[in-house]
């Protein structure tokens, strides 16, 4: 339960009391609300006394006569949008001029409550400003968390490719010098090493776009019926290259022919990640497999790889976000650090669970629960 601070300042005691009586035990509720709301009233008897309560408590809505003894309630509403508040501001006056009205819309007045006003009057008004409330918060909230993903973006990616870069621009200068010789076969090691580079560029700017999606929009979601065998299919397709450049087999097991309502790209993502890791994180002449089952309330698919493992100490931040696990068997293995807490957002958006078990030197196993009647979350 949210609560909002509503500051009425007027200088009938009857006025004032009446508010507090009416919004004590009112509240506000929308089905696009994540909660409900309730009021806490703060009183003032003139206008002086409503700027020092709105300086001191910061109330969220205002509700302001205008004919006060002393400052006026034009010049409070004044005061108030020269400090650029945030606090919504609705006049109750039995004397609003039009000149009135006018002064009042250009300082930011969002209602007028007519007075003497009725229980239902006041409670529609507020209800209007409740919204407006929340829909601001939410707006700053995701401008907020907009500025903070674009900003790390940034940062990550102006970091992760300085040395990539560094490195594919001194083996192009080492052959444009023609440092090893003049045949394109002195340069093979090159090549093949910035070609390592630009794919882990590549994967990192994919990784980056990917975590983006999820924590910023998700105005392009389609849910549709997915079978979980055709995912995993076109998973081991797309790592299929590497899978032989590793020497590592990857086989699906299909136990039951799952389907879940899903947004096919946010399996792909799970899917791709999770393959791509059992591979990665392989030993030459290993095996990755994805096993497909289900019980009676989740699909659950198994990712199970021969590899390196993963120690008990790793696995605490594993999911965890720009976190690679580094040591002696991973420092040439490339990564965002990223793919895992997607993966985690993914499966969360879908009331699922993830869950790792792993020796190191035997392999690694991700089960991920995903429920069969889906409630997506965002």
């Amino acid at each position: 339960m949210a609560v909002l601070k509503v500051l009425v300042v007027d200088d009938e005691p009857g006025i004032r009391s009446g508010v507090t009586r009416i919004l004590k035990s009112f509240q506000v509720n929308y089905p696009f609300m994540d909660e409900d709301y309730s009021y806490e009233v703060l009183e003032a008897a003139t206008g002086e006394d409503g700027i020092a309560i709105t300086e001191r408590e910061k109330p969220d809505i205002i509700l302001l006569d205008n004919k006060l003894p002393g400052m006026q309630g034009i010049e409070v509403l004044e005061y108030i949008r020269n400090r650029n508040s945030d606090t919504v501001v609705a006049m109750i006056t039995s004397y609003a001029s039009l000149d009135v009205a006018v002064k009042a819309h250009k300082f930011g007045a969002t209602d007028f409550i007519p007075k003497p006003f009725t229980p239902q009057e006041l409670k529609s008004s507020i209800e209007n400003i409740t919204k407006q409330q929340y829909l601001k918060r939410i707006t700053h909230k995701m401008n907020e968390e907009g500025r903070k993903i674009r900003y790390q973006f940034l940062s990550v990616l102006s970091h992760e490719l300085k040395a990539p870069l560094n490195a594919v621009e001194g083996y192009l200068r080492m052959m444009q010098e023609k440092q090893s010789g003049d045949l394109i076969e002195d340069y093979t090691i090159p090549i093949e090493r910035s070609l390592q580079r630009i794919q882990g560029m590549r994967n990192l700017i994919m990784d980056l776009l990917d975590f983006t999606k999820i924590r910023l929009e998700r105005k392009d979601e389609k849910i549709e019926e997915v079978h979980l065998s055709s995912i995993a299919s076109n998973a081991i397709v797309t790592v299929q290259p590497y899978a032989i450049q590793m020497e590592v087999s990857v086989l699906q097991i299909i136990k039951s022919d799952a389907v879940l309502m899903a947004d096919p790209t946010d399996l792909e993502i799970i899917f791709n990640n999770l393959v791509s890791n059992s591979v990665k994180y392989n030993k030459p002449g290993g095996k990755a497999e994805i096993i497909i089952d289900e019980d009676e309330k989740d699909v659950i698919v198994s990712f199970t790889d021969t590899g390196i493992g993963i120690k008990e100490a790793d696995r605490e931040n594993l999911f965890s976000e720009f976190v690679r696990i580094k040591n002696e068997k991973t420092r040439n293995i490339t990564g965002s650090g990223l793919g895992l807490s997607i993966v985690k957002k993914v499966v969360e958006l879908y009331n699922g669970t993830i869950t790792v078990d792993s020796v190191p030197d035997i392999g690694t196993t991700f089960t991920v629960r995903l429920p069969k009647k889906v409630k997506i979350t965002s």
